[in-house]
């Protein structure tokens, strides 16, 4: 044997303990989830994306050093596609983007605001009937009141009764074979 050993590599070479398991599944077909495997945490966070963004409801479990398996998160895909069909019909309808700061945290947040921009848009069309009906009865209060100046004036502009002596007549125009 010889004194002289071959040294060791000191790299690591442990495996990557890391796992995770991504399970969809949809309401259409519940008996049949779909799975999905690995160790990339950012894979894991993207194809549980696009499970979502396809109206499933997605669980992601992550695989501890200790061999148990917890949820690392979920997502609730009809919800996500509820909220971007919120997000759609609102510029669809012609409101203004969910403001940044509009319930930043919420996951409702685009659904909400549409409800907002709708029962807005109510109070603006009830505003606006309440105002027609206002402005018609002004303009009908208006010839009311017209229509009594015009009368009263008729009757001031006309001598009272006692100024004429009941002996006179108002003048009949006749012609002389008449009389």
């Amino acid at each position: 044997m010889s004194a002289r050993h071959r040294r060791r590599n000191k790299s690591d070479r442990t495996r990557n303990l890391r796992r995770f398991t991504i399970t969809g599944s949809w309401d259409s077909n519940p008996d049949q989830p779909a799975r999905w495997v690995t160790r990339d945490p950012k894979e894991a966070r993207r194809v549980a994306r696009s499970m979502a963004a396809k109206g499933g409801y997605v669980i992601v479990e992550e695989l501890l050093p200790t061999g148990v398996w917890e949820t690392w998160f979920e997502l609730d895909g009809p919800a996500v596609v509820a909220e971007q069909r919120a997000a759609e019909a609102a510029l669809a309808a012609g409101w203004p983007a969910t403001p940044t700061g509009y319930r930043p945290d919420a996951d409702d947040r685009h659904r909400t605001w549409l409800v907002e921009q709708g029962l807005a848009e109510d109070r603006r069309a009830q505003a606006r009937a309440h105002a027609e009906v206002l402005a018609a009865k002004q303009a009908a209060h208006r010839r009311r009141i017209a229509a009594e100046l015009s009368h009263t004036s008729r009757h001031l502009m006309t001598a009272p009764p006692e100024a004429r002596p009941d002996y006179r007549r108002a003048a009949r125009h006749l012609t002389g074979a008449q009389r």
